[in-house]
């Protein structure tokens, strides 16, 4: 086993491990994640000019999770999964649960799902499919993923740490197709880039987002998104992360330390792209795009020619989410358990709850008047903001 000692600057930032895969797609091993000697403290929190009243709506406790796992809301139901594989699917307007089902094994990654199946990865490389509560099929993968599983089109497609995408039917988890990209060996224990656009299955390889037909695999095009910074393959590692801002035709994307960028996803080609040392995705709107470095400072860019609108360092190594913007509010979590809404024009804070001490484990995502929140100790929490 070949390890690489990573800074970790807080609790969630850094936290990223990285992992060896082989040419025979195989993981050789995981890598464990180090701290520098002396942890910058998170940035104490101030007073402020609040404009948003929030307040608690509804709140369920299934299990500890971490930031590898993600949550999955399609057709008006909320799927989630625990790290020890309890899964459940919540009505996001009550919290009242629709099923649940305890499978027993450690998860990877995961949940994806369509509302009528859903997905997990354990962390024996196994692909699980759901639905109604129970087990439909389970296939062996050929390597290891932290991506959750995409469930669209009757299929399920996977994305393994060793860059392979690999398509199977939804019903039956008969294999359909088999795609693999070469790379350097070094690839991030963190989900990446497995979504869909218009007809396209978007995949990150590397440092490319690719355009693929989801039918047989065959890229139809790709873009380089994030492009080698340095000599040793720590410092080549351009992986792209999860969470897209995606705007009408444009998709913007993060590659691990290296730059954020954004391309017209109907031609596959670059618009702009800037320098930026942060690891977790992206959200945006038509005038911005919003992401926070890894030292969690906050950063805004123009969505139309990449230059920074604003940048915020209110909120500096308190291990932060991704900002996400959606129907008309930013809102970021952090790994002391606060969100904190923001006003997108300036990145001003006007809104600030605690959830719980454990800190953030997933994007907030916003269901109708409802935001989710879910923590590290399991808590799901909805949210209501005015």
């Amino acid at each position: 086993m070949k390890s690489f000692n990573s800074p970790a600057w807080f609790k969630g930032q850094w936290t990223q491990c990285l992992s060896y895969a082989c040419s025979s797609a195989l993981l050789l091993g995981l890598v464990a994640c180090s701290s520098t000697p002396e942890k910058p403290k998170p940035t104490a929190l101030v007073d402020f000019n609040s404009k948003v009243t929030a307040q608690k709506v509804w709140a369920v406790q299934l299990g500890p999770m971490n930031s590898t796992l993600s949550h999955n809301l399609s057709s008006g139901q909320l799927a989630l999964v625990t790290s020890a594989g309890l899964v459940s699917l919540l009505n996001p307007t009550n919290g009242a649960e629709t099923w649940r089902l305890a499978l027993n094994t450690p998860i990877a990654a995961g949940i994806g799902g369509d509302g009528e199946r859903y997905a997990v990865i354990s962390q024996a490389n196994e692909l699980i499919a759901m639905s109604q509560g129970k087990v439909i099929w389970q296939v062996k993968l050929p390597a290891s993923s932290f991506t959750s599983p995409l469930v669209a089109g009757g299929r399920v497609f996977v994305l393994t740490a060793n860059r392979t995408v690999l398509a199977f039917d939804g019903a039956s988890g008969q294999r359909l197709w088999m795609q693999q990209r070469s790379g350097d060996a070094l690839v991030l224990n963190q989900s990446g880039i497995l979504t869909s656009f218009q007809d396209n299955l978007m995949v990150g390889l590397s440092g490319r987002l690719v355009a693929m037909n989801p039918g047989n695999g065959v890229a139809k095009w790709e873009v380089n998104m994030g492009s080698s910074r340095g000599t040793n393959e720590i410092e080549r590692l351009t992986d792209l992360v999860s969470g897209v801002s995606r705007v009408n035709d444009v998709i913007c994307a993060r590659s691990f330390q290296t730059s954020v960028t954004c391309i017209d996803a109907l031609k596959g080609s670059n618009i702009w792209s800037r320098a930026a040392q942060g690891h977790v995705g992206l959200s945006g709107n038509d005038g911005f795009v919003f992401g926070s470095e890894s030292d969690g400072k906050l950063v805004a860019w123009h969505a139309k020619n990449g230059q920074v609108a604003w940048q915020s360092e209110a909120l500096r190594f308190r291990g932060l989410t991704v900002a996400n913007w959606q129907s008309g509010q930013l809102l970021v979590g952090d790994a002391l358990g606060w969100v904190h809404w923001l006003d997108a024009s300036n990145g001003q804070t006007v809104g600030r709850l605690q959830v719980d001490a454990s800190g953030i484990a997933m994007t907030p995502v916003r269901v109708g008047q409802n935001w989710v929140v879910v923590t590290n100790s399991g808590l799901v929490q909805a949210l209501r903001a005015e």
